[in-house]
């Protein structure tokens, strides 16, 4: 016998891409702003950035709803050990790019499940290798022009137009680079008691 949804979900995140993804799961939860600091810390790695944000991110939301079980994440783009994340306008923009062009960028997409009343706690990463082209002015002028990806960490919505900047991508999760790494968060899910299958039987098609 089925068992009934056992808690509610939340996403501890206002990012819509996050939310879109999560919504490929078929199952219900609703969302709530972490409000967190997301500033880095001095001398912390862009991999610890990325890990440390998507804890603190679940862990703050999950004391607002202690019963549910609250996914944080955090994405944090690596050159060369430098963090990049979103450039928030234009120029800074500009800038990621012109960096990024004709070089390998790590993307760090970390994942956390709490659940305060049944003690769970769970954390993860993701990292995604990109190589990008060697970009010119004008194609980054274009590009920014035609997405505008001014929420996106390292001006790269890969899901968008942004595709066409990119020479490969490496990763084990192909939904990481938008920003939730869904296998994990979905193997997370299931350690918190929420069976997404037998969950998604009962919900409309």
């Amino acid at each position: 016998m089925v068992q009934p949804f056992p808690r509610k979900l939340v996403l501890g995140s206002t990012s819509i891409y996050r939310r879109e993804l999560l919504e490929r799961l078929r199952i219900p939860f609703s969302v709530a702003s972490p409000k967190v600091d997301e500033a880095t810390l001095r001398g912390e790695s862009p991999r610890a950035t990325a890990q440390r944000l998507a804890h603190a991110k679940a862990q703050a939301v999950a004391h607002s709803f202690p019963d549910s079980v609250v996914i944080g994440s955090d994405q944090v783009a690596d050159l060369n050990g430098q963090a990049l994340g979103k450039p928030g306008n234009h120029e800074r923009a500009v800038a990621q790019l012109r960096a990024m062009r004709g070089n390998i960028v790590v993307f760090h997409t970390a994942v956390a499940v709490v659940c305060i009343s049944s003690g769970f706690c769970a954390r993860d990463i993701s990292p995604v290798t990109v190589k990008f082209r060697e970009l010119s002015d004008e194609e980054i002028e274009s590009y920014l022009h035609l997405e505008k990806p001014y929420d996106c960490a390292g001006s790269a919505k890969s899901e968008g137009l942004g595709i066409s900047l990119l020479e490969f991508i490496e990763s084990d999760d192909p939904t990481a680079l938008i920003g939730l790494p869904l296998i994990r968060t979905c193997k997370m899910l299931r350690s918190a008691g929420i069976d997404l299958l037998h969950t998604n039987q009962d919900q409309p098609r």
